[in-house]
């Protein structure tokens, strides 16, 4: 019985190439033996992404605001509270608890620190259970006892001043990459100050007088602070010094486990 000749040992068998079983050496070697041993590979042809310039028009990106959900507008279109800023920035909440320690969570979602001035801690205890303590969660501290934060660029912090009618010029104030939200429960003697100082007022329900007093400081019409009495609870009016949009709240099912149904009363 013969054995036919080895592949290996038949003069015109092709050599194997070590860049894979199923190459052949070239003996003409130059570039394709550079590209087939893996040096200069080609990538995958592909046509090339292009738009006609009629059709320019035509293009539009799903790209908006980024920051803190705070709820939706009137329109059914989310609203967002940009908080993380690399310039100082305040805000004021003439409104209730509930709004706060949602807007609290949700800045917390997006990987800013909370840090939390406030002299009802027990009113916060649950929340900072559910974000979990710490420099990389919430933090609550008594009025007048916030230290210094350290905000950067890669940790925003947000201050959440819960001090009542009055509260004191905090000791640490916004600066870039730290906003300071200070929440006051009604219109109190310090908050035309506030008001002017803020660069975002949010108003929930409050009395008529309440109300004018607000679109006073403010400027507002008697169109846009009449209403404010007749406010839902979970509405905010939020305004700046050119434009003006009332928002809904609308907590997760989490939120109302959390928290329980929007209100404006603590």
């Amino acid at each position: 019985m013969t054995t036919p000749p080895s592949s290996a040992n038949s003069p015109t068998a092709p050599v194997p190439d070590p860049a894979g079983p199923s190459r052949t050496r070239s003996e003409g070697g130059g570039l394709a033996v550079r590209l087939r041993t893996g040096f200069g590979l080609l990538g995958p042809r592909r046509p090339r992404h292009t738009l006609p310039v009629d059709q320019l028009d035509a293009l539009s990106l799903p790209i908006g605001d980024d920051g803190v959900v705070v709820g939706v507008t009137p329109e059914g279109q989310p609203a967002v509270l940009g908080v993380n800023r690399p310039t100082p920035y305040d805000v004021l909440l003439i409104g209730g608890l509930w709004t706060a320690q949602v807007l609290a969570l949700r800045a917390a979602a997006t990987g800013a620190r909370v840090a939390v001035e406030t002299g009802r801690a027990q009113h916060w205890s649950r929340i900072v259970q559910a974000v979990g303590g710490g420099q990389s969660g919430m933090t609550v501290y008594d009025v007048g006892r916030v230290p210094p934060l350290g905000a950067s660029a890669g940790s925003p912090v947000l201050v959440i001043r819960d001090c009542g009618m009055r509260p004191p010029r905090g000791r640490v104030v916004s600066a870039p990459w730290q906003s300071v939200l200070t929440l006051l429960p009604y219109l109190s003697p310090v908050a035309p100050r506030l008001m002017r100082q803020a660069r975002l007022t949010g108003v929930q329900r409050v009395s008529p007088d309440e109300a004018a007093e607000i679109g006073r400081v403010i400027g507002l019409p008697r169109t846009e602070y009449e209403p404010l009495p007749t406010l839902a609870d979970g509405v905010t009016l939020w305004c700046t010094d050119s434009d003006r949009q009332y928002v809904m709240t609308q907590p997760t099912d989490a939120e109302i486990g959390l928290l329980g149904a929007a209100r404006r009363m603590d």
